[in-house]
């Protein structure tokens, strides 16, 4: 396979596009369960949580296509993805706080300094991985990846495609063997270790990660976009009678499944609109308002369960119906309109001047799309 060059801001304008989706699809799934259920909609995004595993898989894709064969230290690696995550983790940590007190709920201290250290998603204790902010255990585990990317690269970039081949078959067996195995646990733990626990996650983010390697050595999918999308949304209307035939308390449920087995069919979504870029073709994803609005999903993210967590408190549930439409169009505009803001005042300032501390000899080129990736759970 031949190398492709470096590439250059927003080289895979669908990839960014994509992110907006999955965004979506998270925050659906938390209005569903926490504000009330809209018809229809509601029966498709009740395991929207799979969104999570998109971005993790979509994070081993982007980092590795933007750092193979770059002349970039672990230093400053890590030093970049701290400052693309870490200064809106603070204020979004610092809004939901106050959200806390508003609605008369104490927060542990624990909590908090555990979520600003990124370490919360360790701890199997409800209180600590989803005290500081619900939404941002997902970057406890972004955090354990970038610790472990530049292993990961250097033990996988040289390699023959026949071994990226392999690792992808082994790594998408080991999510429902995994799944079965750890059956036995309580459901508070098991509930845990598959759908927090960095470790778990690991192989999601693994998958990403040589599917990258092979799209950036000149692979590409045999999937078309269509397909890959029509999969996608197969796999979320398969859930549907599954949900109504097994209690979520089960291990055997399609909760953790949705996650768990999702992230081949995300890695073949992600191919297939990086094809479509590379080739030219264009998708309807990587239009102006479509990049702009996947910029904006980081801080949508991290923002939007604050929003619906402060009107619920506020006006209480709505009634079904219009009344509960209503209320999802207002909490999907504001929280929206808040991560505009959050990312054109904080997220993008903060980060160019934490990057701007760290001097680069030779400043190897950063991938635009690297820049503006970052993950939502």
């Amino acid at each position: 396979m031949t190398p492709i060059p470096a590439p250059g801001r927003d080289r895979l304008p669908s990839l960014t596009g994509l992110r907006f989706w999955a965004a979506l699809l998270v925050v659906l799934y938390h209005l569903s369960r926490q504000v009330g259920i809209v018809p229809g909609v509601s029966d498709v995004v009740w395991y929207g949580r799979s969104g999570v595993t998109f971005f993790f898989v979509l994070s081993g894709v982007v980092l590795a296509w933007t750092y193979d064969g770059a002349a970039v230290s672990t230093r400053v690696f890590l030093w970049r993805r701290f400052a693309r995550i870490w200064p809106l983790l603070a204020v979004s940590v610092g809004a939901s706080v106050g959200a806390w007190a508003l609605v008369d709920r104490a927060v542990s201290v624990e909590a908090v300094g555990a979520t600003l250290l990124l370490v919360h998603a360790w701890f199997p204790q409800p209180v600590i991985f989803t005290g500081g902010n619900p939404a941002a255990w997902s970057l406890s585990d972004e955090a354990w990846f970038y610790l472990i990317f530049p292993v990961l690269l250097a033990l996988l970039a040289g390699r023959r495609a026949r071994v990226w081949g392999w690792t992808a078959v082994g790594v998408t067996l080991a999510a429902p063997l995994l799944w079965v195995g750890l059956s036995g646990l309580s459901p508070t733990t098991r509930t845990w270790a598959l759908d927090y626990l960095p470790l778990t996650r690991s192989l999601q983010f693994l998958l990403g990660v040589v599917a990258g390697l092979a799209l950036k050595r000149g692979w590409r999918s045999p999937v078309s976009l269509p397909v890959a999308v029509g999969l996608v949304v197969g796999w979320h209307l398969v859930l549907i009678p599954w949900s109504g035939a097994v209690p979520e308390d089960v291990w055997y449920s399609p909760y953790s499944a949705s996650q768990l087995l999702s992230a081949p069919l995300f890695a073949a979504l992600i191919c297939a609109a990086a094809r479509a870029d590379l080739d030219g073709r264009r998708t309807g994803l990587g239009g102006a308002w479509m990049i702009r609005l996947g910029h904006w999903s980081f801080a949508w993210y991290l923002m939007h369960e604050i929003v619906i967590r402060v009107a619920v408190y506020k006006w209480g549930k709505p009634a079904p119906g219009g009344e509960t439409v209503v209320f999802w169009a207002g909490v999907l505009v504001v929280s929206q309109a808040l991560a505009a803001l959050a990312y054109q005042w904080v997220e993008r300032p903060a980060e160019r001047r934490l990057r701007g501390l760290v001097v680069v000899p030779g400043r190897a080129p950063v991938d635009g799309s690297e820049q503006r990736s970052r993950t939502v759970a």
